[in-house]
């Protein structure tokens, strides 16, 4: 009895304090608000994130993108002003911890799931245009992925969903 109950308080102990070692965890550089660009500016999700003619996605904005709108402060908050002071006035870019980068061998394609199959950025995305802040990044530090990359949106979740939109995806289709 007393070896089951270490045998789980072992386990126990281990599988909470595996993603706190395997994972680093750091802010990103600007304390950003989409809820404040969406709801009190009225921007929307494709006034910032482009997507080209030629099908690709700009993914995060450039700083001209938010210099157009940032030359001087649009509001009265010290995290504004930051930004205006370390990234606008200096044309410095954000080094932005992208949560989405793919691995080498897969390809996603937004072209095709906002132009072709008419998808919402909510469906995959959540509603990430209403949250107050920017999530903690938080990378694995034996393959050097976000951990949000999986975050709802597991190869099993991508085959759901074709599948329920009467779609036969092929590996070929993502895998490269």
């Amino acid at each position: 009895m007393f070896f089951a109950m270490g045998v789980l308080v072992a386990l126990g102990t281990g599988w909470g304090a595996f993603s706190r070692i395997i994972y680093s965890r750091r802010p990103q550089p600007v304390d950003f608000s989409h809820r404040v660009h969406a709801e009190t500016a009225g921007a929307k999700c494709e006034e910032c994130h482009v997507l080209h003619e030629d099908g690709s996605f700009a993914g995060i904005p450039r700083l001209d993108q938010c210099a157009g709108c940032h030359a001087a402060p649009m509001g009265s908050t010290i995290a504004e002003k930051q930004f205006i002071d370390q990234y606008v006035t200096p044309h410095r870019e954000v080094e932005w911890a992208v949560y989405s980068r793919q691995p080498e061998n897969v390809y996603f394609s937004h072209a095709i799931h906002l132009k072709l199959a008419g998808l919402k950025c909510e469906t995959c995305h959540g509603d990430e245009g209403h949250a107050a802040a920017a999530r903690p990044y938080q990378e694995d530090r034996i393959g050097g992925y976000s951990r949000d990359i999986w975050r709802g949106k597991t190869m099993d979740d991508c085959i759901r969903c074709h599948h329920k939109s009467g779609l036969d995806p092929s590996c070929i289709d993502c895998h490269k």
